[in-house]
């Protein structure tokens, strides 16, 4: 049925007809298909029951009576045959510097941390919090709370103080895990100063832990404050697991939704872990001497699943990326391909579309046999960035996976498998082994059939979902169980085709797909309404060719900012922003109107406000109920105002 053992050369599945039989047996016997992937991991005590699943409290649960641990399956596992080869190569952001780390190496500096953190108070069930750039020590930091059955939860090293604020006391994290400064395209990030203003007044956080990744001097707190290093370095190279329910949890990510407040989504131990090395073992090819390069950053969920969990659990070399496609020229992701012989390479398509905008050149100068698989994850790829992904990087020869998947759904749940899958560019194709898609419509009804568009659900359970929002289950009814009761909706509308592929088509709620990285309309107008100059404001999203989608703020000010200077304004309110959330927030465009668009009730369209902001002036759709028909000309001459300022710059 299914071969779980890694292929030398070969695809392991040869054919659309072979995946078609497969997916149907999947789909038929999910226990069957589940259990055969449950054995690939280690268990300290073998599940009994596969799968429990309630969906009308939404309350499931996999691999029950089962005990494992997440960093024992990832690290001691392969040391008897794997011990010397390479887990992590970490690239620099300094050009061509790298480290590699062995699991063996890797076994020793997780231990080391896990005792640190021991030796700080932290015990199975606790949370620390983790806000570091990409160096090895993140990764130990990760493994290590695994290892002793405390949850992480990792904060993107771009946020700002005040977002890693809200995650801190949200999570109860007692333990903060940072570094003096990350380096990220020749800059420094003052990490340690963040997160001082962070945890100011946060009686909670009892230690700090900082990793020293500059030779920058930073202030610390006696008492609370230790540097990792130093802390490490007293630390046997052994330290036990423990040994945690399947269902046990194993970290919090932090997603926005359509409400200013983020989600903390919680993923469980033994059905992620079964999940992310699945996925990773089927979608990649993976085969015994991968070098994987996954460019995602840890503070998503990208990084979590195909940087670190999946690659890890399946004995493959990950590549952990320090530095951005650009620095120190726009050839830096195909040196790294040339310099570790990378095998897969896994981005995001805004990369993909940003370094296309470049000479070709930057590309041609470096070698680029090794690679067989290129991946594309975060928003829908456009058929013009695929096919010159396919062509001048993977120099036609290479399998392109487009992967579909979400921080809920915890790993791929759309892609195509190497070998197997005829593929369509901008199309994510089919879906993954054990998973159904369906598409639903407004009134409610599954929309049946083929070349056909709706909101994208699945009506049945995985091991990779999430179980929960951190602290709120009801929270997590409400927003994905409750559009199409018992069944997850993903925000995201989908195209159908008449060969049963699958086309993401951008999001349908008030959730922004920015660079790949989801952020809340209401979170980034959470921002701007806390500025004493904003009366109110209405946050969409656009098209935009770099990122996909921009974010295109409309601000109604107070009456005393409207007398001073616009362009200072604005910049205040941009910076704002920035301050709030982080720079992937800060809007591209601020529209400062007399008024919000809205209806007789008082409620803001947004639909029209995207229209606007997307020059699509023709299909505004019925204004009938408008509060104020004059409101929509002036809103449209003042957007192409703001757009022929702009081109002037």
């Amino acid at each position: 049925m299914f071969d779980n053992d890694t292929p030398s050369g070969s695809y392991r599945i040869d054919d659309i007809k072979e995946y078609q039989r497969l997916y149907r047996l999947s789909i038929d016997d999910p226990v069957g298909f589940w259990k055969r992937q449950g054995e690939t991991l280690t268990w300290f005590h073998p599940f009994h029951t596969v799968r429990d699943i309630d969906m009308y409290e939404i309350d499931f649960a996999w691999y029950l009576g089962g005990r494992l641990n997440a960093c024992f399956n990832c690290v001691d596992r392969h040391l008897h045959s794997r011990g010397e080869k390479a887990a992590l190569i970490w690239a620099m952001d300094e050009p061509g510097q790298y480290r590699t780390i062995t699991y063996r190496e890797l076994k020793h500096n997780v231990a080391r941390t896990a005792n640190v953190l021991l030796q700080h108070g932290v015990r199975k069930g606790d949370t620390v919090c983790i806000y570091m750039p990409m160096i090895p020590e993140t990764v130990f930091t990760m493994l290590a709370c695994a290892r002793i059955g405390a949850v992480h939860t990792v904060v993107f090293g771009g946020f700002s103080s005040e977002a890693l604020r809200d995650r801190i006391l949200d999570a109860k994290a007692r333990v903060l895990v940072t570094a003096n400064q990350g380096l990220r395209g020749g800059r420094r990030i003052h990490l340690k100063a963040i997160a001082d203003r962070a945890i100011e007044g946060i009686e909670m956080v009892k230690t700090v832990l900082v990793a020293r990744r500059t030779d920058a001097e930073v202030p610390m707190k006696t008492g609370r404050d230790f540097w990792l290093d130093e802390e490490t370095r007293r630390q046997r190279s052994t330290c036990p697991t423990e040994w945690m329910s399947s269902e046990s949890p194993l970290f919090i990510l932090y997603t926005s939704g359509s409400t200013g407040k983020p989600k903390g989504v919680m993923h469980t131990t033994g059905g992620y872990l079964v999940y992310a090395a699945t996925t990773h073992r089927y979608v990649f090819d993976l085969r015994p001497d991968d070098v994987f390069f996954c460019t995602a950053d840890v503070g998503w969920i990208t990084g979590h699943t195909y940087l670190v969990y999946g690659p890890l659990a399946n004995g493959a070399t990950s590549v952990l990326f320090e530095s951005v496609p650009t620095y120190p020229d726009p050839g830096r992701f195909w040196r790294v391909v040339e310099d570790l012989q990378v095998n897969t390479l896994y981005t995001a398509p805004t990369a993909i579309r940003s370094l296309a905008r470049e000479s070709d050149e930057y590309v041609t100068r470096y070698n680029r046999d090794s690679l067989r698989i290129l991946g594309t994850v975060g928003e829908p790829i456009s058929p013009d960035a695929w096919n010159w992904f396919h062509k001048t990087v993977g120099q036609g020869r290479c399998d392109i996976v487009d992967t579909y998947w979400q921080t809920e759904t915890g790993g791929i749940v759309i892609a195509p498998i190497p070998g197997a899958t005829p593929l369509k560019p901008g199309s994510a194709t089919l879906p993954f082994f054990g998973i159904r898609p369906t598409l639903m419509g407004e009134d409610g009804k599954e929309i049946e059939g083929d070349d056909v568009q709706g909101h994208l659900c699945f009506d049945r359970s995985w091991p990779g979902h999430a179980r929960t929002i951190w602290g709120d289950h009801s929270r997590f009814k409400d927003t994905y169980f409750t559009h199409y009761p018992g069944i997850y909706f993903t925000g995201d509308g989908c195209r159908r085709d008449e060969d049963g592929y699958y086309w993401i088509t951008g999001r349908v709620d008030d959730v922004l797909n920015v660079s790949g990285h989801r952020l809340g309309s209401a979170e980034v107008e959470s921002a701007l309404n806390a500025h004493e100059d904003v009366s109110e404001s209405a946050v969409v999203g656009f098209p935009h060719d770099l990122k996909g989608t921009g974010i295109y703020a409309y601000v109604r000010l107070t009456d005393e900012a409207a007398e001073r200077d616009l362009d200072e304004v604005v910049g205040g309110l941009r910076e704002q922003v920035r301050q709030a959330i982080g720079p992937i927030a800060a809007p591209d465009f601020i529209q400062v109107v007399p008024d919000i668009v809205k209806n007789r009730s008082g409620k803001m369209l947004r639909r029209i406000l995207r229209k606007i902001a997307s020059d699509d002036y023709d299909s505004l759709g019925d204004l009938s109920t408008l509060l104020d028909p004059n409101i929509i000309e002036i809103t449209i001459q003042g957007h192409e105002a703001l757009l022929a300022a702009k081109k002037k710059k």
